[in-house]
């Protein structure tokens, strides 16, 4: 049994969901300052974009994206149970794969990585902003927080319904025992 629900820890993501809102809004450098996303950036060799040291229309918007994704999120945990369990059954896998995929291809395709182009076969690409600490970061953490959000679902799955057989066999032990 786990310490958290999956719903609470769901809650925790779009709280700081929101809060991310609220600092790319007022001030985005205090997050491109981040110990965590400086150690993480120079531990993959992944550049911290400059672009994240003043207000612009790009924070903004990211702030934009970040305040919907949360109250999104925390409108849909208003559901009803059984609608609940199936719209977060299949949206954390979702999320996993696209996190897997944007973590994955800012590591392996950085400067000097696994995938990337060298030499004069390079051209820029526009994915190569994406290619920064800040994103790397992001959507490592992002995934963490996912990875264990499926992983408590799967496990309240498995007790719910280690739950109703253990009912269903009173029941029919009871309908037995009247026979």
């Amino acid at each position: 049994m786990a310490i958290f629900s999956a719903y609470t820890i769901i809650r925790g993501l779009s709280l700081f969901h929101i809060t991310l809102a609220v600092l790319f809004l007022k001030n985005p450098k205090l997050i491109a300052d981040q110990n965590l996303v400086f150690i993480l950036g120079e531990s993959m060799k992944l550049p911290t974009p400059r672009d994240f040291n003043s207000n612009s229309a790009t924070t903004a918007f990211i702030a934009v994206l970040f305040a919907f994704l949360g109250l999104t999120d925390l409108t849909a945990l208003s559901l009803s149970e059984e609608v609940a369990e199936s719209y977060w059954g299949t949206q954390t896998p979702v999320r996993l794969t696209f996190l897997f995929g944007l973590t994955g291809y800012a590591y392996t395709f950085k400067e000097g990585g696994m995938f990337a182009r060298k030499g004069s076969a390079y051209t820029f690409n526009v994915a190569d902003d994406l290619k920064n600490s800040i994103v790397f970061t992001w959507g490592f953490l992002e995934l963490a927080a996912w990875f264990w959000v499926f992983v408590t679902i799967r496990d309240e799955r498995r007790q719910r319904m280690m739950r109703l057989v253990a009912k269903r066999q009173a029941e029919f032990k009871a309908e037995n025992d009247m026979m």
